[in-house]
């Protein structure tokens, strides 16, 4: 295989390792985040990977039920997919804190979350939890313990996986005849026309396009037979698998490798103009930024997420332009951001009047913070760089 590298952010921390006070900088984890294009797979990958015992433990921090809007959406699809499959057997690969699980009856529904925190909570609502990383000998597990499954599913988990032969293979055999796989990962399409280069962190190991999928599943007699575009998570692509030949495949997975192969997302040239926009966009938040602070406005950055880590990082963004961070999760507050070292602080006090402007970290949440932030932005702004560098009203 031809891996072609054509991204480079810089050296980066672990996107969601908060430091509880300046005496762990010395010792913090960083690694050269660089991104390469496989002309063979077409898969775009990192070019190292992060260890995943470092990333994934018992002090992960990012809860999906905090949000709102992944509330309402894990319990749109888990009713949708009960509706249309009926499954008798239901696993998760990733359940985080059960958001999506918690929708299903505890003697029908196993999961596998190698976070200690998560699968404690987990285990705790009643649930088999597996807190261990998804890999062949833990399918042969399952199916040993609890037969072959009808609906596997698995949200912002399975880009996480280094080795995707291992993970597609054991899927296959832990699924059962007529079963259902359906994962939801953020869209190599989506993130290219967007230019949200902050998708890219330590555990975003693959970002997907549905042509690297197709030829990755094939090898492992694996066919997608739908695709669904989501808006969650800057636009995510919601893939629906089965054994091949099993389901007639639909017209939505032709819609999507059309419309992939029309960007170029087959061939280096698009990624090679990809990395010139980045640096563009970089240029001109940093402009910005300091513009404003050059006549002493407060700006600080609205959500802790692990895409303004890519930002700050990459962009050398530190305290000397953003005060601090606000952010609702208990578990970030009171602590340093990772590698640039903002510190963290709860909405309230820190999100006042004496803040001039914000920078949206979670710009995903944009609809969602917009609506909860209506005084804010009836005299003041966000600012966010995506798809491109702007205040937003």
């Amino acid at each position: 295989m031809a891996k072609i590298n054509f991204l480079d952010l810089g050296m980066q921390p672990i996107a969601n390792n908060f430091l509880s006070d300046k005496s762990e900088i010395d010792d913090e984890y960083k690694f050269h985040l660089t991104v390469v294009f496989d002309d063979e797979s077409k898969l775009v990958s990192l070019s190292d990977f992060v260890p995943p015992d470092l990333m994934f433990n018992d002090s992960y921090v990012y809860h999906s039920s905090l949000s709102k809007t992944m509330r309402d959406h894990f319990k749109e699809i888990a009713t949708s997919l009960t509706k249309e499959f009926s499954p008798k057997k239901i696993l998760e690969i990733g359940s985080n804190d059960g958001v999506f699980l918690k929708n299903f009856n505890k003697n029908d529904a196993i999961s596998v979350e190698p976070c200690g925190n998560f699968a404690k909570m987990t285990c705790a609502m009643g649930y088999s939890t597996y807190q261990k990383f998804w890999n062949a000998q833990l399918a042969e597990d399952i199916v040993e313990n609890h037969g072959k499954q009808d609906l596997i599913f698995s949200a912002n988990c399975i880009c996480h996986i280094h080795n995707l032969e291992e993970a597609f293979e054991s899927i296959s055999r832990v699924m059962s005849e007529r079963g259902t796989f359906i994962f939801e990962d953020p869209s190599l399409l989506k993130m290219m026309s967007r230019r949200s280069y902050d998708q890219i962190y330590d555990e975003h190991a693959h970002i997907f396009s549905v042509l690297a999928l197709k030829n990755l599943l094939l090898k492992h007699s694996l066919e997608i037979f739908r695709v669904e575009n989501l808006n969650v998570h800057g636009g995510s692509n919601r893939i629906f698998v089965c054994h091949s030949n099993s389901r007639s495949i639909e017209y939505s997975v032709q819609e999507n490798l059309f419309r992939e192969r029309e960007a170029g997302l087959d061939t280096i040239d698009a990624y090679k103009r990809f990395s010139y926009d980045v640096e563009k966009s970089k240029n001109q938040l940093v402009d910005l930024l300091n513009e404003l602070k050059r006549k002493d406005y407060k700006i600080i950055s609205y959500g802790a997420t692990s895409k303004s880590t890519t930002v700050f990082n990459y962009c050398e963004i530190d305290t000397s332009i953003i005060d601090y961070i606000v952010d609702t999760t208990p578990a970030k507050q009171g602590k340093l951001s990772p590698g640039m070292h903002i510190p963290v602080k709860s909405p309230e006090p820190g999100f006042d009047e004496t803040v001039d402007y914000a920078f949206l970290g979670a710009w995903n949440y944009e609809k969602e913070i917009a609506d909860k932030e209506k005084e804010f932005l009836k005299n003041k702004r966000f600012i966010t760089h995506v798809p491109y560098v702007r205040f937003i009203k």
